[in-house]
């Protein structure tokens, strides 16, 4: 008999919360099978059968909080579940009746899934289930906006309930009712949404935050990515996107202003030598910032290939610690969901914070004359116990130059 335990957490994650058991007790697995998924402050961690064999016992249940390597079940190895254990069938007995079954822990009984239910399951897409998963509100009883009626995850996101629903979590305690054409909805935070809430109260308080803006002219870069985009996506198969260049202008920036490239350690500045960026990606569990280790030494077709790949991990919730810990500067860009200005908040212990926005067509002056150019915002945040308002607006000014005049980049200049 072996045990079944929680993954050994980095030194930052105290504990976490099991979502998920993947299998029941007395189910038969494969070696690398997932058993169970814990989710920390940062992360969906898998658990994954050891080897061929059987699930014993679950000690550890879904919401109960673990402990790195903690035990959360047992597992017996090269175990099968025997053919002679099953049920026997008779072919011309008739199909039993749906029945309740008893809890396994001898509560009340619960009912067996019906074909009905079965149906409803079977088309609900995954993205749906999840969300009901997270929300403890039943699919069944939103209204769907899809095709034939189908609840869609935009459905499941802003819920409107049917007439009649009253739905309650998985402790009882109701998460939305229904009052006529008024709904409420209650749910628990879940651990990411947590973490982020605290992380970003912090920053507020305890960083002497303030934002500088520029505007940057997009049309020397809209030019080039038009006359090189297939080019670039045929030799190195990854589209070419403005990400990358402002990824290029913020390194050569921090090079330049080394101060937006440090971070406070109580009473030290601790200045780094390297160039981790952050990248804010939006994923269905909430923020999160996978970071690109040394960009000073990427290519910007480097750049855009590790962004597709961190931001397919995270819309799968796969990313893993080490994707999100660390990075010296961070890049939000708002403007893929339609930000003309923000203030982005700082990520700690990191002083300083890009933000893009969406470009939009604005008539600007130029040598004397008005021009329509495609202009975007740019905000940076910082933190001005470590850096001086010249030096950010000169870092800022940096990017703006560099970002309407690719060349530089490539002349080093």
């Amino acid at each position: 008999m072996a045990d079944i335990k929680a993954p050994v957490f980095p030194e930052s994650v105290a504990d976490g919360t099991i979502v998920e058991w993947h299998v029941t007790e007395g189910q038969q697995v494969n070696r690398d099978d997932l058993l169970a998924e814990i989710e920390t402050d940062k992360v969906v961690l898998e658990v994954v059968a050891p080897d061929n064999g059987v699930v014993t016992k679950i000690v550890k249940q879904v919401d109960d909080t673990v402990l790195s390597d903690e035990i959360i079940g047992q597992f017996e190895a090269g175990a099968s579940v025997s053919a002679d254990n099953a049920p026997a069938v008779d072919p011309d007995q008739p199909a039993a009746p749906v029945q309740a079954k008893q809890a396994a822990d001898g509560g009340e009984p619960v009912q067996a899934t019906d074909k009905k239910d079965e149906a409803d399951h079977k088309d609900q897409s995954p993205a749906v289930r999840k969300a009901a998963k997270e929300s403890g509100v039943d699919p069944k009883e939103v209204e769907g906006s899809g095709r034939g009626g189908r609840v869609t995850k935009t459905d499941m996101a802003n819920p409107t309930l049917k007439a009649d629903s009253s739905i309650k979590s998985d402790s009882g305690r109701p998460v939305a009712e229904s009052m006529g054409e008024r709904t409420e909805k209650r749910v628990p935070m879940t651990r990411l949404r947590k973490t982020v809430a605290n992380r970003l109260l912090a920053a507020s308080q305890e960083t002497a935050m303030l934002t500088t803006f520029n505007e940057v002219n997009m049309k020397p870069l809209m030019d080039m990515r038009a006359k090189y985009k297939d080019q670039f996506e045929k030799r190195h198969g990854v589209r070419l996107g403005f990400m990358s260049l402002f990824v290029k202008a913020a390194t050569e920036a921090l090079k330049r202003f080394p101060a937006v490239n440090a971070s406070l350690d109580g009473d030290d500045i601790v200045y780094h030598g390297f160039y981790d960026i952050g990248v804010a990606v939006s994923s269905d569990r909430g923020l999160v910032v996978p970071v690109l280790r040394d960009t000073d030494r990427m290519s910007m077709a480097d750049v855009e290939s590790r962004i597709r790949e961190l931001g397919g991990l995270a819309q799968k919730g796969k990313l893993g610690l080490d994707d999100m810990t660390g990075g010296t500067f961070t890049i939000s860009n708002g403007g893929v969901f339609g930000s003309l200005m923000s203030t982005p908040i700082l990520n700690p212990p990191q002083t300083a914070i890009l933000g893009m926005h969406a470009i939009n067509d604005r008539p600007m002056a130029v040598d004397g004359k008005v021009e329509i150019l495609p202009m975007m915002y740019l905000a940076l945040s910082y933190d001005h116990r470590m850096i001086d308002g010249k030096e950010a607006v000169q870092f800022l000014v940096t990017i703006k130059e560099l970002v309407e005049d690719p060349a530089m980049l490539l002349l080093d200049l």
